[in-house]
């Protein structure tokens, strides 16, 4: 059997073993990107197993659960709201033969911290409960202390007592929103761990949780049923159907613990490690131009050894195949690497995490085939398909060229390819017009977007020449002139090299200026629309709080120094079969605190049986004054309301518009999302401030602020966003830089011979330092320069491509300082890439580099 090793392969392996040195970029990029690219798999893999075992752990003694069948779902929500049960209806269960059962009443509750801050509430929920007597029912077990058996006591996970400072014995409040004193007695885990993650949960007696959980009395929100040894599950709940009744359904405790994981994995986890892998991909595309560009500089640097091959008789496909094994054994090589390092960088995001706040369950890692056989795949196709085309070129090098005295490759700027890149980019531009202006497309604005970046990559080689010219000008003295001819003397591998951090530039820019434009957004937003003085906000149940106590607003509004207070409440209900937010409120005083635009009919007649609707839905409905529609409630009851008024803002009124009064017989847990206040006439803000926060203080210490205070909340969590997405985004420049700092160190071995004669004709080592960091420097700049162009250009398509026109359009905003801030760190980071290979020429013999060829 013949196993010789073809002659393309044997000189591969040399090429690398005699010039290892040169391919420790692409190395670098590889292991980057694939580490981190297998990071967010197992990380993703991870969180859903331990999800899923922590939910299955803690629902294993539930056999069926109980609940209404009736939802209703909102748009943006992936799972719909479901009504309340018949408490009693556990008590007839569990008459059934070898049956347990215990209603479950569950909803919103938020605790105070030791020194009164309140604990979560920034995205998981913060949740309070019945405790369940009997164990197996109980997804909570006891740790410590003991269940709670008199009024105002308290079973708290253990996790959440540890963020607040509280132990057993210790006193504090819980909101539900209304405060409630309780006493910690007892501190639980679930499902093993201190708790659900970041989620709170305070455990109450049933008749504290009846009291302060629920509309009514006799409500809950579902019932947890266990079965007889040898029943299973599906027969158990075969055996439940009958004794239900109508809008009452019965799922196995399987199915229920599955929807829990899918609840979580489905819309965090989900969203999460899709964010994730976007910057993987980003990281990934910026290894694709260094790979590439290093290939390319090395193709031209060896464009008369490759002569002498095809001179000597080797075929076109074995220069190609050759060039091509030198890329797959890097991209081998270096995505072992970083499939290793990748489970080490997810190891270090479990231990991260939760230090954070982020909800990282406890237990082993979880390496799935796929997040590994994935990344290598990603990382071997990235080298092979940078590496195609450099050697296609090597495998068209004549056999002449070596007789002739060879360069880089100088093209780039050729008519073809300026033709080519404008004809691409008036597309791009086009298309983006088609899908920003008139009735505004996501999908024709991304598809433009898509071919702006890559009109930016054809043309980069053209307009490298003219801007490191222009960018070039300032730079007086021999030294920096010369750093400036370096940057022109290849268009080409000037524009390859800056285009990996001209795409890191420009994600980083995107992401600067969509946020901007959402601050600038909302900024508008409680400009235009909030008349009043000041804002107490809380979070809601969906949004992770307890929301405000409905008291509020009216304790608030009795104070002498008080015009108006109006409370808005959430709400859900199907409007015409669509599921749709309602704001709970009174109307005919909300216009004093909120400006709504023009009315037209009258919100002060809505009573028991009118609605309110904005004009944008209700041109989309269909609605209009004296017209009806139907609304199901959560709790399955149908009434016809009339349209009674249309007003023309929504920006923090909502869609519909409802009187407590005809939202009260179908509300569940109360609250307010928001209390606007204005002062009476004559009241400074310092004295209106002090008096409504004396108010607030009895209500569970809801933060007051003032109407710009309230705006800069509201965009709160964009800065928070903005921040981690810095922290993405930066791989993807350090790989950027690595392909800068790759390009020179090759450029120095190119032109060794050069250097050599500037320094025999008197060019000093500081000054050869200073060329090689002033040519990065240029680089870097033509780089950041074209992300900046680039990443507001797609920023401004995002924000036009994301709403509508007219009042919801959103406010383009360019954050000058922001940006400012991202040129200079760009340019400071192309110096501080050409520190190695400016020292690494600076040390080069002069002799032995004026002889070499």
């Amino acid at each position: 059997m013949n196993t010789r090793v073809p002659a393309s392969v044997r000189l591969a392996g040399s090429s690398l073993r005699a010039h290892r040195r040169r391919f420790l970029g692409t190395f670098a990029a590889v292991l980057l990107g694939v580490a981190f690219l297998t990071g967010t798999l197992v990380m993703g893999d991870t969180l859903r197993a331990s999800f899923d075992s922590m939910f299955t752990g803690a629902t294993r003694g539930t056999d069926a659960v109980v609940r209404s069948a009736v939802t209703v779902t909102t748009p943006g929500e992936a799972q719909g709201i479901r009504g309340p049960v018949d408490a009693a209806l556990a008590d007839r269960l569990a008459r059934l033969p070898g049956v347990a059962a215990a209603p479950r009443i569950e909803g919103a509750g938020q605790l105070l911290a030791a020194d009164g801050t309140p604990v979560g509430g920034k995205g998981p929920p913060t949740l309070a409960g019945n405790w369940i007597e009997d164990p197996a029912l109980n997804p909570y077990k006891l740790a410590e202390g003991r269940a709670p058996s008199a009024h105002g006591e308290a079973v708290v996970n253990r996790g959440a007592a540890k963020t607040a400072g509280l132990d057993l014995g210790d006193t504090t409040v819980l909101r539900t929103p209304d405060p409630v004193r309780v006493t910690v007695v007892g501190l639980a885990t679930f499902g093993g761990a201190d708790g659900m993650g970041q989620v709170t949960w305070t455990g109450l007696t049933r008749a504290d949780a009846e009291r302060y959980l629920t509309a009514r009395p006799g409500e809950a929100t579902s019932i947890a049923v266990r079965a007889g040894p040898g029943v299973s599950q599906e027969e158990l709940v075969a055996a439940l159907a009958p004794a239900l009744p109508d809008g009452v359904e019965a799922i196995t405790g399987q199915r229920a613990a599955e929807e829990n994981t899918e609840m979580v994995s489905g819309r965090f986890l989900g969203l999460f490690t899709t964010f994730l892998l976007v910057f993987s991909g980003v990281a990934v595309l910026v290894s694709v131009f260094t790979i590439h560009n290093t290939f390319a500089v090395l193709v031209a640097q060896r464009t008369r050894e490759n002569a002498l091959l095809r001179a000597l008789g080797a075929a076109r496909r074995q220069v190609v195949t050759g060039t091509l094994a030198e890329a797959l054994t890097v991209g081998l090589l270096a995505s072992l690497a970083g499939v290793l390092a990748g489970i080490g960088v997810a190891a270090g995001l479990q231990a991260l995490f939760p230090a954070i706040g982020f909800p990282f369950p406890e237990g082993e890692l979880v390496v799935a085939g796929t997040s590994l056989a994935l990344p290598l795949a990603v990382g071997l196709a990235v080298c092979a398909g940078s590496a195609l085309l450099p050697a296609v070129r090597a495998g068209r090098t004549a056999p002449l060229a070596a007789l002739r005295e060879t360069a880089v490759d100088t093209s780039g700027t050729s008519r073809t390819r300026a033709l080519t890149g404008g004809g691409l980019l008036a597309v791009a531009v086009g298309t983006v017009l088609a899908g920003v202006l008139g009735t505004p497309s996501l999908w024709l604005a991304a598809t433009g977007a898509a071919l702006a970046v890559a009109a930016f990559v054809v043309l980069g080689p053209v307009a490298a020449s003219v801007a490191v010219r222009v960018l070039g000008r300032p730079l007086r003295g021999t030294t920096r002139g010369l750093a400036r001819r370096n940057a022109l003397r290849s268009p080409g591998r000037t524009a390859a090299t800056a285009t990996a951090l001209m795409i890191g530039v420009a994600v980083v820019t995107l992401f600067t200026v969509f946020g901007a434009s959402l601050k600038a957004t909302m900024d508008r937003t409680v400009d235009r629309s909030f008349a009043g003085d000041v804002a107490i906000s809380g979070a809601t149940f969906g949004a992770g709080g307890a929301g405000l106590s409905p008291g509020l607003a009216p304790a608030v509004a009795a104070l002498p120094e008080v015009d108006t207070a109006v409370g808005l409440g959430c709400g859900v209900a199907e409007v015409d079969g669509r599921g749709r937010a309602l704001t709970v409120t009174d109307p005919a005083s909300l216009a004093r605190v909120l400006d709504l635009g023009d009315v037209r009919g009258s919100l002060g007649g809505l009573g028991t049986d009118g609605l309110a609707v904005a004009a944008d839905e209700a041109a989309s409905s269909g609605l209009a004054p004296g017209r009806t529609a139907e609304l199901t409630f959560t709790d399955g009851t149908r009434h016809t309301f009339t349209v009674r008024a249309v007003y023309e803002r929504s920006d923090l009124a909502g869609d519909y518009l409802l009187t407590r009064e005809a939202w009260a017989p179908h509300r569940t847990q109360d609250s307010d999302a928001l209390v606007a206040v204005s002062f009476a006439d004559g009241v400074t803000t310092e004295r209106g401030e002090a008096a409504v926060t004396a108010v607030a203080d009895r209500y569970g210490q809801p933060e007051v602020q003032t109407r710009e205070e309230y705006a800069e909340s509201s965009a709160g969590g964009i800065d928070m966003m903005l921040t981690l997405v810095y922290a993405l985004l930066a791989l993807a420049v350090l790989i950027a830089l690595l392909g800068i700092a790759n390009t020179l160190t090759l450029s120095v071995h190119e032109r060794t011979r050069e250097l050599g004669l500037l320094r025999a004709v008197g060019q000093t080592r500081a000054q050869l330092r200073a060329m090689v960091r002033w040519e990065s420097v240029l680089v870097a700049a033509f780089g950041t320069l074209g992300g900046l162009v680039l990443g507001g250009f797609l920023g401004w398509v995002l924000v036009r491509a994301s709403e509508g026109s007219g009042d919801s359009a959103f406010a383009f905003a360019v954050p000058g300082v922001r940006l400012a801030t991202v040129a200079v760190v760009g340019l400071v980071a192309g110096a501080v890439a050409a520190l190695r290979p400016a020292r690494r020429a600076a040390r080069l013999e002069i002799l032995r580099a004026i002889a070499t060829e």
